[in-house]
This record gives C-alpha cells, structure tokens and sequence, in this order.
C-alpha cells in the first residue's frame, strides 16, 4: 500500500483528496500547522464524508495518520498533494524544504486554484530534486461541524502530467493530463460559460438563489442546448473523446443543480468585466462555435444579459456602464469588432430588451 503526503486537513485536503486516495487503497499522511486539528485527527482516528443529495452512503475516511511541521513525516512518500490557499504556498515551500531528503525525488501536486501556484511553490522550496505539478480542485466541500464534511461525489483531481515528468501517480483519481493549457480551456469553455448562462440568465428572470436560477425549466433547456455544441466545438478543437467530454459536462450541470449546494446569483455573476473579456468564459467559447459555424444564440444571449447586469456592490461595473456605451463594452472589453456577426448579434439581443 502506498503512502501520500497531504499538506492541509482542510476541508479540500481531507474531504476530496484524501477521500480520492482512500478509495484507490492508498495511506494518507495529514501535514497541518493546525496543531488543535492535527491532534483531533490523532485522536478521532476517522471522519464521515457525507454526499450533497445523498447520492451515494456516506463514506469513512480512516487510514491515516496526522502530524504538524513540528514532529513531520513523509514516511516514504514520494507523492506529495499540496491543499492550502494561495497565499500559504510559500510557507508550505519553505516547511517542505526542511523535510526533503537530499537522495530521494519527490513528485508534488498543488491542489490549489491559484495562479501559476506549481511556479511558487517550486521557487519556494528551491531544491532540484522535486517535480511540481499543479491541479484544478472541481469538487465543493463544506465542513459538517468536528472532522466530517458535506461533499460533491467529484471522482477525480486532475493535474498537469508534463509538470509530472513521466510519473503517474499509483491512484487512479489522481489524474495527470497533457497538454494542461488546453484542459483549463476547456473547463473555462465548459464549466465556467455553463455557470454564466445560469447567472446572468437567472438574473434577467428575477432569480435570486444560484439552484433555483439552474433549475428553472428554460434555463434547463438553455443550458442543455449550449452544452450539446460546446461539448462537440471542443471535441473538434482539442480532440477530447464524445464521451469524455459529454461525462465532463454532465458533472458540472449535476453540481450547478445540486439544491444542497447553497449558493447567489450574485457571486456567480459578480465582477461582469472580467467574464466578459475577450479570451474569457463567454465570448470565448462564443468565438469557438462561431469558427465551426455552431449556433451561438445562448451564450450571445448570455453576454447580452451580462453587459445589462446591476446589482449593489459591482461599483467597478457601474462605473464602467456609466463611461462606456453597450458598443464600446463590446469592443474595448469584449475585444470584438463592430463589423464582426457576434458583435451585431450581441448588440441585438440588447437593444431587444
């Protein structure tokens, strides 16, 4: 049986990855500066993991064993999951550099959805016998009250495998892809443009709560119909498998759903300038349809209603609309040519409001 070191017992690190690395066999080793938590893990020897609409029995989480910086050990590991906010990874690098044994190599993963967070820890550490990869955390978590966790039955962590250097990590769940760039496009085009249409969507039809806005029958139907040509564009772009890619969206309609999930419209719709650039979540995958001559209609709809959108607190919006007009958004932010179909198509969806 193989041991992994997890850095953070955290909701993500104990609720999503060391749940990934139980169920393919695996030993976890607990790394946390929390040495109150630390000492609970020691103590209660097990947490439950308890899925959002309990689509499958709770699920226990009890090989492990938990250290603080002080008394840490790899145990052998050569795999190292790195779980902590952005702004603790230099901290962690510098923990980490102290452990290492000069002989040996180690493969490390953050699992962090920071920027270009593989490029600070690896500087942060500064030896040269570490591999550091980075992943994209997909799955929610929520913490139950003590160790146990509320938790999206998400079934992988994907990671970039040219980060990784030829290794392959023994879990199955911990999932190396090529051509990472690629991948994290096609969560944007994916993920990310699905959770706008129902955002700002919902928004134009008066919703409030995130899962009642996914939930609405023409928000659905919406929703499905731009899955269905996003899922084929991005198969044609980047060669995913039809099947691949159609289970991939599914995941994300399955977990925008999810009632349990407690979530605004507003968070998911705040900050429209930055959804709205020219290489970003909307007019993206807009650009990409409209190459392969795909029906862009919903996502043209989308940014419509995105360029339309108030609400309090979006001052940087407010001040934006109040110096720019619906066409210059489009060109200037939206990086779109007034002569080009999807700046008329936009622009018309507007003015039909």
């Amino acid at each position: 049986m193989s041991k992994v070191v997890v850095v953070g017992a955290g909701k993500t690190g104990r609720g999503f990855i060391a749940r990934l690395l139980q169920e393919e066999q695996q030993e976890v080793i607990f790394i946390d500066k929390n040495a109150e938590l630390v000492d609970k893990l020691n103590a209660d020897k097990s947490f439950k993991i308890s899925f959002f609409g309990n689509v499958r029995e709770p699920y226990v989480v009890n090989n492990f064993k938990a250290y603080t910086w002080e008394n840490a050990s790899l145990e052998d590991a050569e795999l190292i999951i790195v779980s902590v906010g952005g702004q603790n990874l230099r901290d962690v690098g510098e923990s980490l550099a102290k452990i290492l044994e000069a002989d040996k190599h180690y493969y490390i993963i953050t699992g962090e959805n920071a920027s270009h967070p593989s490029k600070t820890l690896r500087e942060a550490i500064g030896k040269d016998n570490i591999s550091v990869s980075e992943a994209t955390v997909f799955c929610t978590t929520i913490e139950d009250g003590g160790l146990d966790i509320n938790s999206e039955n998400y079934p992988y962590l994907q990671c970039d495998a040219d980060l990784l250097e030829g290794y392959t990590p023994e879990a199955k769940t911990i999932k190396p892809i090529g051509e990472f760039s690629n991948f994290l496009t096609r969560k944007l085009f994916t993920y990310n443009a699905a959770s706008c249409v129902i955002a700002y969507l919902g928004w134009k039809m008066g919703y409030s709560n995130y899962a009642d806005a996914a939930n609405d029958e023409k928000i659905l139907e919406m929703l499905d119909a731009n899955y269905a040509v996003t899922n084929k564009v991005l198969c044609a772009e980047f060669g995913y498998e039809k099947a691949d890619q159609e289970e991939f969206a599914a995941l994300s309609k399955t977990k925008f759903c999810d009632r349990t999930i407690i979530d605004t419209v507003a968070r998911n719709a705040r900050d429209p300038q930055r959804k709205l650039g020219a290489n970003e979540r909307i007019i993206g995958p807009i650009k990409l349809l409209h190459k392969y001559g795909k029906d862009a209609s919903i996502l043209e709809q989308t940014a419509a209603a995105a360029i339309l959108y108030d609400n309090d607190g979006e001052d940087a919006w407010r001040a934006i609309k109040a110096e720019k007009s619906y066409a210059q958004i489009l060109t200037d932010i939206c990086g779109l040519e007034e002569d080009s179909l999807i700046f008329k198509n936009i622009m018309n969806y507007i003015e039909s409001e």
